[in-house]
């Protein structure tokens, strides 16, 4: 029986000290890649299975991996989020205007932990995106319709290394 007792003992300590995955790829991501909230790495969602769930639902909590397609270019205060397989995007907002992303990681992958959900965007909000992204005053002139998105409000953002 001691013996029993014994190896149990080891064995919860050994497994205790082990590393998980997710402990070895947070140990990768520098301090500096983490924006707002400091989020982990577990139970993530890649954006694909993101938007197959939305399409049951108006809203969610989720954690999300995507691959970023453009961020504001004058603060870094919003970005959008691409699809590898469809033709899906989804706007990123950050929770409180609390913190902002680098304006040069269009093309890199990020997790982001918040809430995703589906939201009409009016005339006036499409145009002062599109400003940010240095749009002409024809480009302006030419949004006349609200738009229904995909959106997420981000309480925290990692930036994965390449």
């Amino acid at each position: 029986m001691k013996y029993l007792s014994f190896l149990f003992v080891f064995a919860l300590f050994f497994a205790c000290n082990q590393p998980t995955a997710q402990k070895a790829a947070e140990a990768t991501v520098p301090d500096d890649n983490y924006f707002g909230e400091k989020i982990t790495m577990d139970e993530v969602v890649a954006f694909d299975d993101l938007v197959q769930e939305m399409a049951m639902q108006d809203s969610m909590f989720v954690k999300v991996r995507g691959t970023v397609e453009e961020v504001c270019q004058a603060k870094g205060c919003w970005m959008n989020i691409v699809s590898e397989s469809s033709e899906q995007a989804m706007f990123v907002k950050f929770k409180d205007y609390g913190f902002f992303v680098p304006k040069d990681i269009a093309g890199k992958e990020v997790v982001m932990e918040g809430y995703a959900y589906k939201e009409v965007t009016p005339v006036d909000e499409l145009r002062h995106y599109a400003e940010d992204k240095g749009a002409t005053a024809d480009e302006l002139a030419a949004i006349t319709d609200p738009k229904e998105e995909f959106k997420f409000m981000a309480s925290g953002v990692i930036l994965l290394e390449d």
